[in-house]
């Protein structure tokens, strides 16, 4: 077996482990499936398009590890995860946390991506306009899923609530967007060379 096939044998193993995890006797049915669609609509679009626009290991594994965040998520319900209610009775937080997590990550691991994308297909290279536009189309994503969740919440009414998880926060919103802004940043901040290198042995190796 390839070293390729290999690292990818085990990312699948993970994800299949998790997501079956994921999906046994949710908090909430519904809220599971609103969290979990970005990962079944995702894993498909990289399955399709990976022929002719595979993405450096160090991409896949990001995204990896965000799907896993949405899984437990869903399973959970951000307003729920046990490890962050944990944290939030013994500190005497004033909310499950695990939800601005999730938003950090959405920053996060969609500066990468967006990086990866826009390095291989257009004349950008490393620099100020780079970052400038990677932390923009992230912050396009968050403002763009924010809406999602406005929509859900006109169309279903109190069962969105779990996945609004605004948790009684007027400011839910502007923290969510923000956190997912800095997670970008954090990104291009300290894993640029590190992505340069993988993106290099994805060439090497193709």
């Amino acid at each position: 077996m390839s070293a390729e096939r290999r690292f990818f044998g085990i990312l699948l193993a993970i994800l299949g482990t998790v997501f079956v995890w994921s999906a046994i006797h949710p908090h909430d049915r519904f809220t599971w499936i609103l969290e979990v669609l970005p990962v079944l609509i995702g894993l498909p679009l990289l399955a399709l398009t990976y022929r002719r626009f595979p993405f450096s290991q160090l991409a896949y594994g990001l995204l990896l590890v965000h799907a896993i965040i949405l899984l437990i998520g869903g399973h959970y319900t951000y307003a729920e995860m046990p490890l962050f209610s944990w944290l939030r009775d013994i500190n005497g937080w004033d909310r499950n946390y695990y939800d601005r997590l999730g938003h950090v990550a959405q920053g996060f691991v969609p500066a990468i991506v967006a990086r990866e994308i826009l390095l291989r297909t257009s004349p950008l290279q490393s620099g100020k306009w780079l970052f400038f536009l990677v932390v923009c189309v992230c912050l396009a994503i968050s403002a763009a899923y924010e809406v999602l969740e406005w929509w859900v919440a006109l169309a279903s009414g109190s069962d969105a609530v779990a996945f609004l998880a605004t948790q009684g926060d007027v400011w839910d919103t502007q923290w969510d967007m923000f956190l997912a802004m800095l997670g970008a940043i954090a990104a291009l901040l300290l894993l640029s060379g590190w992505h340069d290198r993988s993106m290099h042995n994805l060439w090497v190796n193709r």
